[in-house]
């Protein structure tokens, strides 16, 4: 088993998936797992903000990339699929400063 490649990421989420019947017991529900996204969300901004360690960040964060793989097994769509048909058109964009941060989309008054 190679737990580096996304098909073995995949094949976890979907057994996790199975395991505590998401599809049966409403886990699966986009509205449902947008409320877990924004609560993780909370927690990672919590860990910044709050100057927590790394390591607790990176348990944040993984946790939300999981609930990622699982909405994608969720609303059936390929994920990785999604992820580089995004990141060619992120690839095509420009980008400029803006209140000191550096920003990439789709402008409309490209000064």
């Amino acid at each position: 088993m190679n737990k580096d490649s996304w098909e073995t990421m995949l094949a976890a989420v979907q057994a996790f998936h199975d395991k505590h019947g998401f599809r049966e017991n409403g886990g699966e529900e986009m509205t449902y797992r947008i409320a877990l996204m924004a609560e993780e969300l909370g927690e990672i901004s919590s860990c910044v903000t709050k100057g927590k360690s790394r390591e607790a960040l990176a348990e944040e964060v993984a946790d939300l990339l999981i609930l990622l793989i699982g909405t994608g097994i969720a609303g059936e769509f390929d994920l990785k699929e999604a992820f580089w048909k995004k990141m060619d058109k992120l690839d095509q964009r420009g980008s400029k400063m803006i209140d000191g941060r550096i920003r990439v989309s789709e402008f409309n008054d490209m000064k």
